[in-house]
């Protein structure tokens, strides 16, 4: 098998890499679209790191206030 042929599953992938690096808000958007569908790695992904680390300080913030009320 040829090493430069490039399967549609990573072509999908490396233009999906290829737009959130170009349009990362777009992207966002797209990405909290799909998670209303299940998919919580396109949220994850688009927010990059320190968009999912604020994302899990935001939830621990509420569990935490949550159990006060």
């Amino acid at each position: 098998m040829n090493n430069d042929y490039e399967t549609p599953e990573r072509t999908r992938e490396r233009l999906r890499q290829e737009e959130l690096l170009n349009n990362p808000f777009g992207h966002l958007k797209d990405g909290i679209y799909r998670t209303q569908h299940g998919s919580l790695v396109n949220l994850v992904s688009s927010l990059g790191w320190k968009g999912t680390l604020i994302l899990i300080i935001v939830i621990i913030v509420v569990l935490i206030v949550a159990q006060y009320f």
